[in-house]
Parts: C-alpha cells; structure tokens; sequence
C-alpha cells in the first residue's frame, strides 16, 4: 500500500508529482514524493545497498542509517527540501533529494535558486535508467518551485553516477575541489536535453513491448479443465502456432493431481512453476483479475495480456476497476494489454507467439497491425490472409488501458522485422504524442491509420482517455503533417498496405495504364485523374492479347523514364466460341513477374476481373508472407465454452472471421525465404532474377533525432505485385504511395523559420503586454482582447491590423473617415452580423462625405439601431483575394495554425486547411496550396496572382506568436485581403488565459487516466 502522507507546515504533499515510468529494460516503477510514513522503506531499502553504493552516496563507510538520518530522509517541505522515490510492488529501489543552498553552499529558501541534488540506487537495479528517470523528474520539481541550477559532489571512481549528469543533455560545468568532482547543472530544458529524454521514452517503451511480443515463457491463467472458453482456447492456440518457448496452463480449480493440460505442465498458481514466468495471458472472471495480477507480480511476470471483460466498456464502475487493474500491475512493474483484448501475435521464426484468440496465426511477414478493435482486428487478419499478405507482430488492445498505439510505434520504429505500420484507432490518448512519433516512424517506413468514432465526439466505451474537441478534419491534416497515410475503411488500408509492403515506392504521379480491355483502361485512368495522379494514355493489348504480350508491353512500361508506376488490368480471354474463358492464371503471374524481375524498380498493381486463378498464382508466387515450417500440432476449430466458471472467462470465442477485403498479393513464383528490406530501403542490387527483384526505391529519409532503427541486412527482396478487384481501390492505394513518397523527399530535408522574422519581432514586448493584460483581469478563463489591444500584441510581431474607427452616428462617421482618408468602408461589428457581408452589413468604396452619409442611413434602415450595430469605419485596403488566418490552442494536439479563403462557400465545404505549430517556410507554403480553391490564389480564370509570399510570412508571424507565448490561445484574422503585391489584415480577434497543462515537455510518465 502506497502510504498517505501528512501536511507539510509548508506545503500540501505534491500529488502531481506522482508517475508511472517505463525504465530503459522495458519494466515499469513508479515515482513519488517520500513522505513521513517511509520510514521502514527507507531503512529496508538502505540495507540492499552495497557497501560500495554507500561509500559514493556519502564519501565514507556508512554502514546505515540513524534515527537522525531517517527524520531528515522522510521529512520534506516539498519546497526547499524534496526526496523523491521509485517504488516497485511498494518497495524502495531507488531516491533523490535536493536541499535549496545559498551561493556558500549553505541551507537556505527562495530566492536562493541553487540545490544540492544526491542519488542512490538499489545495486540490483543499477543499469536500468532509475537514476536517469529520478534526474529528469527532480529537475521538473525543482523548476517547479523556482530553482535553476543543481550542484552535485561526486567521487571520481563514481562514473555511473558521472554519466547520469554528463548525458542528461542539460548545460553543465564540472570542476574537481577537495579531491572530488563538483558538477553544477543549468536546469533550463535544451533541445539536447530533449532530444535524450525522447530517445531514452522511445528506447524504453519500445523494449516494454519486445518483452510481450517475445516472451521466453507463457502462462495461461484461466485455461479450463474442459475444451472450450476464451482460456482454453488461447493455450491452444498458442500450441498450434509452434511457440517456441514455454507454455503453462493456470488455473486455480485444478485437480491437484492434475499434471498437464494440452500437453503442458498444468499448475494451480504461478508460485508452483519452477521458473520466471515472463508473459501472463490472464483470462479469467473479471473478479478474479485482481488475484490473478498480485500472483504474477509477486512471482516477476513481465507483462500481461487480459482478455477478461467487465471493465471500462461497461460504465463508471467498470472504468475504476479499469485504473485499479493498471495501478497494480504498474506498481509490481508489468505493462497490460487489454483488459477486454483479443491478444498478440508475433509470427518471428525464434518466437512464433499466437497468444490471441485467432485460431490461425498468419504467415510471415513485414507487416505490423495494431488495432483497438478485436472485431476489426478479426477481419484485419482474415483480410490480409486471404490477400497473402503476412505479418511481423499483431497487437489488439482492447481498451488499451496501458499499451497503446504510441508504445506500439515507438517499437515499429526499431523493429528490423517490420516494414510498414497498420494502426486502427478509436481513440488518440496524447495527439501530440502521436504526431511526434508518427512523423519520426514515417520518416524510415510507411504508417497506414484508419481512425474510428470520427464523428461521435465521444470516446469508444472502455476508452477511457481524455477527449479531444479537435475537428476530425483537422485531425487528418495533422496526420498527414506528419507523414501519415490516413484512409477512410479497413478495405483501404488492407489495399494501401500490401502495396507498401511489396512495391518500392514512386518516383512521381506519373502511371501508364496497359492491359487487354480498353474499357478498364479507361476506368483506371478516370480513377487516377480522380486522385491527382497523372496516366498515360491506357494501352489496349486487345482481347488477343497473350501473357506474353503483357510481359512485353509491362517491360516496356517498367523501362519507360516517362512513367513512374505501372498499373495493369486484366480480363478474361475470349474463346473462339465466343464463352470467356478464364485462362491461365499462373502463366499470366509468371509473364507479370518475370517482366517486373528485368524492369527498373518501379511500383507495379494488378486490376483483374475474375481471372481464374490468377489471383491465387499471385499470391502464391510470392506474398508479403515470409515462408516457414509450419508447425505439425493439428488445429482445432474453436471449441464449446468451458462449463468450468470457477476460473475461466464467461464468454465465448469471437468466430465471426468476416470482411470485405478481397484478395491478392503477388508474385516471385519461387517463393520467398528470406525478409524483405523495409519499404524506403535500398540496395544496389538489381532486378536480375525472378527469385531476387531489387529492393523499393526510397526517397532520403532524414535521421531521426531521438534513436536510429537496427540497420537492415541489405539483401535483395522479393517482388511482390499487388492485385485488386477494382480499379478505383488499386489507383487510391498508388495515390496513397505517391503522396507519401513526396513526403519522404521533401522530409528529406526539413523546412525552416526564416531569420529575417527575428529582426521585426519584439518577444519581451509581447510578453510584457500578455502579463499586463492577463494581471487586469485575473480570470481562469481568459479574456478577449480590443481590437486596439490586439492590434497592439500583434504588432509586436510584425503583423499589422488595420485600424478602425467608432461611428455612432452620422457626424461620427464623417469625423472618422477624415481623420483615415477616403476611400472608406462602412461596417457593422455587431456579433451577429460580424463577417457577414452576405447580409448587407458592409459598404465598400465609399469615396466622399455623401456617399458616406448616404450609406449610414442605408445601413440603419435596413438592419437596424446604431447602438444595435455597432458601426465603424476603416480605410479601404487594395483589392484582392479575401481569406482567413486562425490560431488555436487544443488542450490535447497543441497550437493549430488554419487557413482558407473568406466566405460562406468554404465554411459549408469545410475548405479549410491546418498545421501543427510552429510551422516551417515549408509549411506555410503548403498550407496555402492544399486547400481546394488554392488556384484563386494563382491567377484562376486569368485573374492577377496574388502575393503568396506575403501571405506565407503572415503566417510564419501568427505561429511564431502563438508557439512563443501559449498564453495566446486563439487568433482570428479575418478577413486578410491578400492583393498582387501585399495582403491588409482588416479585423483581429484574439483571446488570452492560462496556458493549458503540456503533457509533451515535462519528465517521460505513462498517461493515467
């Protein structure tokens, strides 16, 4: 039991500060504040130490602790003394503490910003990352309470405890007094800093999936005595799949002469095995799960998969059995797939783990699925079966209480055996998370998302993470930002994916169409003009047309600099009396093959209408399926439910296998042996043989700046030719490949901020005016700004607004437009007319006092009182292309910077463009070409192209702001007239609060939810 602390006469007990971390050997601990109840922890944990560790934490033999020692060890003001501790299973393994000093070195309070800071570590878990994980948490607290810069003394035989400081990545000095080393610590985050807390999360939440996908031991808690049940079944379906290490069924109800289960040792308790059990796969009651999960804790199971339901999905009660279910396994150091998951499967030739309730693991591959959905994941595998398309490793997670889709990149960023990620999500629990993982990951292989419960605005029952308010619109561009392919269905990432995997990628949108009906031809090539790709004219091969003659004509295609990808469409030949016959699939496959064996490394897709045999010689003849032995262990259909309720789960086994993916893979008619090169990998050698095609053409790919993936063998890899039902899905699947190609080259080499923003911009000013701004009005919720204050923030950044002047009457406006110089514009600013020109509510060009006064009384007439409207005058801007500049602050993805052109056509078409903040040049470009009417910018029907430049650096300005000063939390400037040469923004509307909590800087932590 955690202990409940006391007040401090200083300070409330910091419960914030409490965190779940992942240590650098995949284990989890968890952080805390040591408090007054400690005290026996302390002493138990001082007594594990060695005598070594003692003599480096106080530079003599100190053999334990006093009473004294104890006090000051447990006793904290959470302010100027601070102990933290990581506990697993309750225990003490590890502390830090700081005490506030004075610049003599001497005990003292704020302002004094300098602290002591002294570790010590259990030598039994010495090398897992405690201290570097306390290092980073004790700097995050010392912020916190306003100090700067740590001191710490150090032995010069201490190097472990050297290194600590040395690769935090934080400014240091070290100098060497007194025949020790002093090392003085700048606490202020750097991007090295940074970029090493990043790569030791990714390192170590990457090992703490490795250690579920390749356990060297199994136990099944929960398999019945009889055939049947979800328990019962896993065990089995373990067995079938050949895992190679050891498997043990649990369950408490067992005879106690009972010695094997299906062939394994059969046990009441993992306490009766002899041996570590590393992955427990927990399928019992969900009353039971708690028992169960103190059992493996207490005998160092490593993790657990639990299939048992009864949690978040069924309401609030179940949602707290839910956390109290990942707060135990957390504190015994586990890491939880599920509850209520389908399993994992991991088809590695040393591993081979089938721990899911699918009863048929599927091939080797190079493909990584994780899905949140143990129906979609059941269609996903019969799915990409029946197209012969094999897998690396399968994760369900269920509510994904723990284990989620972020843990699930960070180890397909590293893993050798995956070439391309497939992830279905119902929910994003850190969205900036993900895109950071996300655009690293697609920087070295393709992610493919299909995200669900788009449009509910509410999270999936058992989901219980925070919800995002974030348009899902604006969701997809922040994926795609960040190199994502997002599709719409299942069907499309089925399709996008087994091109990935087996294609190289393309060089452009370029696509020759060839094939023996003119009619798909010309379905094809409406299908690419669709996607923004760019087809040839189609070849007709004619009906006559033989295998050979698509071999010869795909040769030509492949050898063509003109085209970068090749899709070819078949249909049955027609007999000399007149029946179609279905003709020779397996020829046609060797004829493709053997053409894309001579040919350059471009993409090449099959479209085929009910060719007999075809589809199966493709996918037979090569597939994304690695070969292997299969495993001699007869399968069994899925069996009755077990009728022994004591101990296994009550439910039954998912048999629903359905999906509306088609089939095909292809083709190396030789087969493949041995893995593929990731997708974006290369290789120097050619495509000379039918068994050894060339690997896929990859774009550079920029290093990424928290880890490096293991290099792969470089070996040529199998061609592998993709085939669909339909032209539509072949061409989106190619698209799909195109875009993300670009992505690679231009990720290749990243954008940046121009230097010439920082000659223009005042940081200290704009800072200055939010604090002024925010002191005078001191509400949580933040305050909106007037439009003279907005002017004003603005301009500190080189964003100029147009003034507007007050016109409550007639002689107010005319006082007004003298003092601005006509032409003027009339307009109201009332809220529901504000922007709404389409209700008369503007009056533009006004050129002289009449006009003006006219004006007003056709203003006043038609919508109403001055003091209704609130009218004012502003100087007319040049003409041009009226758009709209947003910022935004969402508490879960960040700053989001939107662009679109002004009116109601684009808000009813939701043509609207966005970006993460802080945007690049690069950016900032793209975002003003990816809306559907960018050509009104470009001169569309002849018209003047308007000052792209300009409107480029708005907003690089406007992301500056909002990235430098989270303070401001929402930006609109519209509308901004952009003219051939410079833009006028004519309203602004800012709104200033708090900056909400950043989950993304602070020390690595496991989300609780």
């Amino acid at each position: 039991m955690e202990p409940k602390p006391e007040q401090s006469p200083h300070h409330a007990y910091p419960d914030h500060w409490e965190a779940d971390v992942v240590l650098r050997d995949g284990g989890t601990a968890r952080i805390r504040p040591i408090t007054t109840d400690d005290a026996e922890r302390l002493v138990s944990f001082y007594e594990q130490v060695s005598d070594e560790s003692k003599y480096y934490r106080f530079f003599a033999p100190y053999p334990r602790l006093s009473d004294r020692d104890v006090h000051r060890f447990t006793h904290h003001d959470y302010v100027d003394r601070v102990g933290l501790a990581v506990t697993i299973g309750g225990e003490f393994i590890g502390t830090v503490r700081y005490d506030r000093i004075d610049d003599r070195g001497r005990p003292a309070s704020a302002p004094a910003d300098e602290a002591e800071v002294a570790f010590l570590v259990q030598d039994a878990h010495q090398g897992r990352g405690v201290a570097s994980a306390l290092l980073e948490h004790i700097a995050a607290v010392a912020r916190e309470r306003g100090i700067r810069r740590f001191a710490a003394e150090v032995l010069p035989a201490n190097n472990k405890m050297i290194k600590v400081f040395r690769d935090a990545g934080y400014t240091q000095r070290r100098s060497f007094e007194d025949g020790s080393v002093h090392l003085t610590l700048d606490l202020e985050p750097t991007e090295e800093s940074l970029a090493v807390q990043r790569g030791r999360e990714q390192r170590a939440e990457a090992r703490s999936v490795q250690r579920l996908l390749a356990p060297g031991s199994v136990a099944v808690i929960g398999a019945g005595r009889t055939p049947g049940g979800v328990g019962r079944t896993v065990l089995r379906n373990l067995l079938a799949a050949g895992y190679t290490g050891r498997a043990y069924a649990v369950n408490r109800a067992f005879d106690e002469g009972l010695a094997t289960l299906d062939g394994v040792p059969a046990h009441r308790s993992l306490g009766e095995i002899d041996e570590q059990v590393d992955l427990a796969v927990i399928a019992v009651p969900a009353h039971q799960v708690p028992e169960a999960v103190a059992d493996c804790g207490e005998h160092g199971v490593q993790g657990l998969v639990v299939v048992s339901a009864g949690y978040a999905e069924r309401g609030a009660d179940g949602r707290e059995l839910q956390r109290e279910l990942v707060r135990q396994a957390r504190s015994y150091g586990m890491r939880i797939i599920g509850p209520n998951a389908f399993g994992i499967i991991n088809t590695a030739e040393n591993v081979r783990l089938n721990a899911s309730l699918a009863p048929e693991s599927p091939a080797r591959g190079r493909i990584g699925l994780f899905t949140q959905s143990g129906a979609i994941g059941i269609a996903l595998l019969s799915g990409l079966h029946r197209r012969g398309a094999g897998l690396s490793s399968f994760i369900s997670a269920g509510n994904r209480a723990d284990v989620s889709g972020n843990d699930f990149l960070q180890y397909s960023f590293e893993d050798p055996d995956t070439d391309v990620a497939l992830l279905y999500l119902e929910s994003l629990g850190n969205p900036r998370k993900f895109t950071r993982l996300a655009r690293r990951t697609a920087a070295v292989k393709p992610v493919v998302v299909v995200k669900g419960a788009r449009h509910s605005g509410t999270n999936p029952p058992g989901h219980a993470v925070p919800v995002s308010r974030i348009p899902d619109a604006t969701v997809s561009a922040l994926m795609r930002q960040a190199g994502v392919i997002r599709v719409d269905t299942v069907t499309e990432m089925v399709d996008a994916g087994i091109l990935l995997a087996g294609q190289p990628l393309p060089s452009g949108p370029r696509v020759a169409i060839l094939g023996n009906s003119e009619s798909l031809g010309l379905l094809t090539y409406d299908a690419c003009l669709a996607e923004g790709l760019r087809p040839r004219p189609p070849i007709d091969l004619t009906t006559a047309a033989s295998p050979q003659d698509f071999r010869d004509a795909l040769a030509e295609a492949l050898a063509d600099a003109t085209c970068d990808a090749v899709i070819v469409t078949a249909i049955p030949w027609v007999g000399e009396d007149g029946e179609a016959e279905t003709g020779d699939g397996q020829v046609l496959a060797a004829a493709l093959h053997t053409a894309v064996a001579g040919g350059s490394a471009k993409p090449v897709a099959v479209v085929h209408v009910e060719i007999g045999g075809l589809a199966e010689a493709l996918a037979a003849a090569s597939s994304t399926a690695a070969p292997r032995q299969r495993p001699t262990t007869a399968r069994t259909a899925p069996p009755e439910e077990s009728t022994d309720r004591t101990a296994s789960m009550d439910r039954e086994v998912p048999t629903d296998r359905t999906t509306d993916t088609d089939h095909t893979t292809a083709t190396d008619r030789e087969g493949a042996t041995d893995r593929q090169a990731p997708t974006g990998r290369t290789t120097d050698t050619d495509r000379t043989t039918a068994s050894a095609p060339a690997a896929p053409h990859s774009p550079a790919a920029p290093a990424a700046p928290e880890a490096t993936p293991p290099a792969p063998e470089d070996r040529p890899r199998p061609g592998r030719i993709p085939a669909y039902p339909a032209a539509e899905r072949a061409v989106r699947a190619l698209a799909e490949a195109v875009k993300y190609a670009q992505w690679r080259r231009q990720a290749a080499v990243p954008g940046k901020v121009p230097e010439l923003l920082d000659e223009t911009i005042d940081e200290a000013g704009a800072a200055a005016l939010i604090e002024a701004h925010l002191a005078a009005a001191p509400d949580p919720r933040g305050r909106q700004l007037g439009h003279d204050e907005a002017r004003e923030l603005l301009g500190r950044y080189g964003i100029d607004v147009r003034p507007t002047l007050p016109a409550p009457d007639p002689d107010a406006a005319v006082a007004a437009a003298a003092r601005l110089g006509y032409p003027v514009a009339l307009k109201t600013t009332a809220p529901h007319l504000r922007h709404r020109a389409d209700l008369g509510g503007v009056r533009l060009d006004l050129t002289d006092e009449d006009a003006l006064r006219r004006a007003y009384g056709d203003l006043t007439d038609l919508l109403g009182k001055p003091a209704e409207l609130l009218p004012v005058v502003q100087a007319m801007a040049p003409r041009g292309v009226d758009t709209v500049v947003r910022a935004s602050i969402d508490a879960a993805a960040g700053a989001v910077l939107s662009f679109g052109l002004a009116g109601a056509p684009s808000e009813l078409l939701g043509d609207t463009a966005h970006r993460l903040v802080p945007v690049t040049d690069r950016d900032a470009a793209e975002l003003i070409r990816s809306i559907r009417a960018a050509p009104v910018l470009f001169g569309w029907r002849g018209a003047a192209p308007v000052d792209t430049a300009a409107l480029e650096e708005l907003l690089l300005r406007l992301s500056r702001l909002v990235d430098d000063h989270p303070e401001v939390v929402s930006v609109a400037l519209e509308p901004v007239v952009v003219a051939p040469q410079g833009l006028t923004a004519l309203g602004a509307t800012v709104r200033l609060a708090p900056p909400p909590a950043r989950n993304d800087l602070g020390p690595r932590r496991l989300p609780s939810y």
